[in-house]
Protein backbone atom coordinates (compact mmCIF):
# COMPACT_ATOMS: atom_id res chain seq x y z
CA UNK A 1 0.00 0.00 0.00
CA UNK A 2 2.79 2.42 0.91
CA UNK A 3 4.56 1.79 -2.66
CA UNK A 4 1.68 2.34 -4.38
CA UNK A 5 0.65 5.77 -2.51
CA UNK A 6 4.15 6.96 -3.14
CA UNK A 7 3.33 6.19 -6.99
CA UNK A 8 0.26 7.67 -7.09
CA UNK A 9 1.70 10.99 -5.57
CA UNK A 10 4.46 11.26 -7.99
CA UNK A 11 1.86 10.68 -10.73
CA UNK A 12 0.01 13.05 -9.04
CA UNK A 13 3.21 15.99 -9.11
CA UNK A 14 4.30 15.25 -12.19
CA UNK A 15 0.70 16.28 -13.92
CA UNK A 16 0.95 19.07 -11.56
CA UNK A 17 4.75 20.35 -13.13
CA UNK A 18 3.53 19.42 -16.80
CA UNK A 19 0.25 21.31 -16.12
CA UNK A 20 2.38 24.33 -14.41
CA UNK A 21 4.52 24.35 -17.97
CA UNK A 22 2.25 24.23 -20.17
CA UNK A 23 1.08 28.39 -20.90
CA UNK A 24 -2.59 29.16 -20.60
CA UNK A 25 -4.27 31.56 -22.87
CA UNK A 26 -4.76 34.99 -21.60
CA UNK A 27 -8.72 35.72 -20.87
CA UNK A 28 -9.97 37.37 -23.44
CA UNK A 29 -12.68 39.97 -22.44
CA UNK A 30 -14.66 42.01 -25.21
CA UNK A 31 -14.93 45.82 -24.92
CA UNK A 32 -18.10 47.55 -25.49
CA UNK A 33 -16.59 47.92 -28.82
CA UNK A 34 -16.12 44.73 -29.37
CA UNK A 35 -19.16 43.63 -28.31
CA UNK A 36 -20.92 46.29 -30.80
CA UNK A 37 -18.60 44.99 -33.47
CA UNK A 38 -19.76 41.27 -32.85
CA UNK A 39 -23.48 42.25 -33.04
CA UNK A 40 -22.49 44.51 -35.92
CA UNK A 41 -20.56 41.17 -37.64
CA UNK A 42 -23.81 39.13 -37.45
CA UNK A 43 -26.05 41.69 -38.66
CA UNK A 44 -23.74 41.47 -42.32
CA UNK A 45 -23.79 37.67 -42.18
CA UNK A 46 -20.44 37.01 -40.84
CA UNK A 47 -19.69 34.43 -38.55
CA UNK A 48 -17.61 35.10 -35.15
CA UNK A 49 -16.93 32.03 -32.62
CA UNK A 50 -15.18 31.25 -30.04
CA UNK A 51 -12.54 28.86 -30.60
CA UNK A 52 -13.35 26.31 -27.85
CA UNK A 53 -15.65 26.49 -24.81
CA UNK A 54 -12.00 27.10 -22.63
CA UNK A 55 -10.54 29.38 -25.10
CA UNK A 56 -12.80 33.11 -25.80
CA UNK A 57 -9.65 33.91 -28.76
CA UNK A 58 -12.13 34.20 -31.81
CA UNK A 59 -12.77 32.78 -35.30
CA UNK A 60 -13.89 35.09 -37.58
CA UNK A 61 -15.62 34.14 -41.33
CA UNK A 62 -17.24 36.49 -43.63
CA UNK A 63 -17.51 33.50 -46.20
CA UNK A 64 -21.78 33.44 -45.84
CA UNK A 65 -21.44 37.46 -47.05
CA UNK A 66 -23.34 37.65 -50.61
CA UNK A 67 -24.00 41.41 -50.79
CA UNK A 68 -21.86 44.43 -52.21
CA UNK A 69 -17.88 43.95 -50.19
CA UNK A 70 -16.96 47.07 -48.64
CA UNK A 71 -14.41 48.22 -45.97
CA UNK A 72 -16.29 48.09 -42.95
CA UNK A 73 -16.72 44.28 -42.64
CA UNK A 74 -12.56 44.87 -42.18
CA UNK A 75 -12.93 47.66 -39.94
CA UNK A 76 -15.22 46.26 -37.37
CA UNK A 77 -11.97 43.59 -36.42
CA UNK A 78 -9.94 46.63 -34.98
CA UNK A 79 -12.50 46.85 -32.32
CA UNK A 80 -11.96 43.14 -31.60
CA UNK A 81 -10.00 41.79 -28.77
CA UNK A 82 -7.97 38.14 -29.53
CA UNK A 83 -8.97 37.25 -32.71
CA UNK A 84 -6.56 34.80 -34.38
CA UNK A 85 -8.43 33.13 -37.34
CA UNK A 86 -9.54 34.83 -40.16
CA UNK A 87 -11.32 33.67 -43.36
CA UNK A 88 -11.60 35.61 -46.15
CA UNK A 89 -11.62 33.10 -48.76
CA UNK A 90 -13.92 34.16 -52.31
CA UNK A 91 -14.91 37.52 -51.17
CA UNK A 92 -12.97 40.90 -53.47
CA UNK A 93 -10.71 41.94 -51.03
CA UNK A 94 -8.21 44.50 -51.82
CA UNK A 95 -4.75 45.48 -51.24
CA UNK A 96 -5.67 48.92 -49.78
CA UNK A 97 -8.30 46.63 -47.93
CA UNK A 98 -5.63 44.63 -45.97
CA UNK A 99 -4.21 47.85 -44.50
CA UNK A 100 -6.88 47.12 -42.04
CA UNK A 101 -5.59 44.33 -40.39
CA UNK A 102 -2.24 45.22 -39.20
CA UNK A 103 -3.72 45.29 -35.43
CA UNK A 104 -4.49 41.99 -35.79
CA UNK A 105 -1.35 40.84 -34.68
CA UNK A 106 -2.45 37.75 -32.34
CA UNK A 107 -3.90 36.32 -35.93
CA UNK A 108 -2.24 32.53 -36.73
CA UNK A 109 -4.63 31.27 -39.74
CA UNK A 110 -5.74 33.79 -42.36
CA UNK A 111 -7.30 32.62 -45.48
CA UNK A 112 -7.39 35.11 -48.63
CA UNK A 113 -7.69 32.07 -51.24
CA UNK A 114 -9.62 34.07 -54.52
CA UNK A 115 -9.43 37.31 -53.39
CA UNK A 116 -8.15 40.51 -55.25
CA UNK A 117 -4.87 40.80 -53.57
CA UNK A 118 -1.45 41.25 -55.11
CA UNK A 119 2.05 41.81 -54.43
CA UNK A 120 1.47 45.03 -52.89
CA UNK A 121 -0.62 43.97 -50.52
CA UNK A 122 1.28 41.63 -48.88
CA UNK A 123 3.15 44.60 -47.14
CA UNK A 124 0.29 45.01 -44.78
CA UNK A 125 1.09 41.28 -43.33
CA UNK A 126 4.89 42.25 -42.42
CA UNK A 127 3.35 42.74 -38.63
CA UNK A 128 1.73 39.42 -38.17
CA UNK A 129 4.20 37.64 -36.12
CA UNK A 130 2.18 35.16 -34.93
CA UNK A 131 0.89 33.79 -38.50
CA UNK A 132 1.59 30.12 -38.38
CA UNK A 133 -0.86 29.05 -41.82
CA UNK A 134 -1.61 31.43 -44.97
CA UNK A 135 -3.45 30.71 -47.59
CA UNK A 136 -3.07 32.68 -51.12
CA UNK A 137 -4.83 30.32 -53.33
CA UNK A 138 -5.45 31.86 -57.23
CA UNK A 139 -4.28 35.11 -56.24
CA UNK A 140 -2.17 37.55 -58.62
CA UNK A 141 0.77 37.06 -55.70
CA UNK A 142 4.68 36.44 -57.38
CA UNK A 143 7.93 35.86 -56.27
CA UNK A 144 8.52 40.00 -55.37
CA UNK A 145 5.71 39.59 -52.86
CA UNK A 146 6.87 36.58 -51.05
CA UNK A 147 9.37 39.01 -49.55
CA UNK A 148 7.60 40.58 -47.43
CA UNK A 149 6.46 37.10 -45.62
CA UNK A 150 10.03 36.44 -44.69
CA UNK A 151 10.06 37.51 -41.42
CA UNK A 152 7.38 35.72 -40.32
CA UNK A 153 9.48 32.73 -38.19
CA UNK A 154 6.36 31.02 -37.09
CA UNK A 155 4.90 30.27 -40.67
CA UNK A 156 4.25 26.65 -41.41
CA UNK A 157 1.67 26.25 -44.03
CA UNK A 158 1.91 28.28 -47.25
CA UNK A 159 -0.40 27.91 -49.69
CA UNK A 160 0.26 29.25 -53.60
CA UNK A 161 -1.68 26.70 -56.35
CA UNK A 162 -2.23 29.32 -58.96
CA UNK A 163 -0.57 31.98 -58.18
CA UNK A 164 2.53 33.70 -60.22
CA UNK A 165 5.07 32.41 -58.29
CA UNK A 166 7.73 30.46 -59.33
CA UNK A 167 9.68 27.29 -57.71
CA UNK A 168 12.69 29.64 -57.14
CA UNK A 169 10.82 32.04 -55.34
CA UNK A 170 9.22 29.21 -53.07
CA UNK A 171 13.11 28.18 -52.73
CA UNK A 172 14.13 31.26 -51.80
CA UNK A 173 11.41 31.78 -48.93
CA UNK A 174 12.09 28.43 -47.72
CA UNK A 175 15.66 29.56 -47.13
CA UNK A 176 14.27 32.67 -45.40
CA UNK A 177 12.03 30.57 -42.91
CA UNK A 178 13.17 26.58 -43.00
CA UNK A 179 10.07 25.22 -40.99
CA UNK A 180 7.43 26.51 -44.05
CA UNK A 181 5.87 24.27 -46.12
CA UNK A 182 5.68 25.83 -48.90
CA UNK A 183 2.43 24.31 -51.55
CA UNK A 184 2.77 25.06 -55.07
CA UNK A 185 0.41 22.56 -56.56
CA UNK A 186 3.03 21.34 -58.46
CA UNK A 187 2.57 17.52 -57.59
CA UNK A 188 -0.98 17.73 -59.17
CA UNK A 189 0.02 18.50 -62.38
CA UNK A 190 1.19 15.40 -63.80
CA UNK A 191 -1.71 13.24 -62.89
CA UNK A 192 -2.52 14.03 -67.09
CA UNK A 193 0.26 11.70 -67.61
CA UNK A 194 -1.91 9.18 -67.05
CA UNK A 195 -4.06 9.45 -69.52
CA UNK A 196 -1.43 8.78 -71.78
CA UNK A 197 -1.97 5.12 -71.40
CA UNK A 198 -5.48 4.89 -72.75
CA UNK A 199 -4.29 4.33 -75.99
CA UNK A 200 -2.72 1.12 -74.86
CA UNK A 201 -6.04 -0.22 -74.15
CA UNK A 202 -7.67 1.16 -77.66
CA UNK A 203 -5.11 -1.34 -78.90
CA UNK A 204 -6.61 -3.94 -76.83
CA UNK A 205 -9.93 -3.37 -78.46
CA UNK A 206 -8.65 -3.30 -81.59
CA UNK A 207 -8.28 -7.14 -80.79
CA UNK A 208 -11.90 -7.16 -80.97
CA UNK A 209 -12.28 -7.73 -85.16
CA UNK A 210 -11.20 -10.76 -84.45
CA UNK A 211 -13.77 -12.16 -82.50
CA UNK A 212 -15.92 -10.85 -85.71
CA UNK A 213 -13.73 -13.21 -87.74
CA UNK A 214 -15.05 -15.61 -85.91
CA UNK A 215 -18.33 -15.14 -85.97
CA UNK A 216 -17.68 -14.52 -89.86
CA UNK A 217 -17.46 -18.50 -89.58
CA UNK A 218 -20.82 -18.60 -88.85
CA UNK A 219 -22.00 -18.60 -93.21
CA UNK A 220 -19.98 -22.49 -93.06
CA UNK A 221 -22.76 -23.79 -91.23
CA UNK A 222 -25.41 -22.11 -93.34
CA UNK A 223 -23.65 -24.19 -96.25
CA UNK A 224 -24.27 -27.36 -94.63
CA UNK A 225 -27.71 -26.27 -93.91
CA UNK A 226 -27.77 -25.92 -97.75
CA UNK A 227 -27.34 -29.29 -97.98
CA UNK A 228 -30.36 -30.26 -96.28
CA UNK A 229 -32.33 -30.08 -99.26
CA UNK A 230 -30.55 -32.98 -101.44
CA UNK A 231 -31.62 -35.34 -98.58
CA UNK A 232 -34.93 -34.01 -99.42
CA UNK A 233 -34.63 -35.36 -103.19
CA UNK A 234 -34.04 -38.99 -102.26
CA UNK A 235 -37.06 -39.99 -101.37
CA UNK A 236 -39.02 -38.04 -104.20
CA UNK A 237 -41.40 -39.37 -106.85
CA UNK A 238 -40.13 -42.10 -107.40
CA UNK A 239 -41.80 -44.30 -105.11
CA UNK A 240 -44.86 -43.15 -106.82
CA UNK A 241 -43.64 -44.24 -110.42
CA UNK A 242 -43.55 -47.74 -109.21
CA UNK A 243 -47.16 -47.48 -108.54
CA UNK A 244 -47.60 -47.74 -112.80
CA UNK A 245 -45.58 -51.08 -112.51
CA UNK A 246 -47.95 -52.53 -110.05
CA UNK A 247 -51.11 -52.06 -112.57
CA UNK A 248 -49.68 -53.54 -115.71
CA UNK A 249 -49.40 -56.80 -113.41
CA UNK A 250 -52.99 -56.38 -112.78
CA UNK A 251 -53.46 -56.58 -116.30
CA UNK A 252 -51.59 -60.00 -116.57
CA UNK A 253 -53.60 -61.45 -114.37
CA UNK A 254 -56.56 -60.60 -116.32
Amino acid sequence: MYKLTSIALLCGLTVGLIAADTPTPPPVVQSEAGKKSLARIAQLGGLALEVAQNDKHLEVSYLQIDGKWTDEPLVLLKDLKGVVHLNLRGQPVTDAQLVQLKPLTELTHLHLEKTKITDKGLENLKGLLNLEYLNLYGTAIGDTGLANLEGLKKLKKLYLWDTKVTPAGAAKLKKAIPSVDVNLGIEDKPEPKKEEKKPDTKKDDKKKPDTKKDDKKKPDTKKDNEKKPEDKKKPEPKKEEKKPETKKDDKKKS
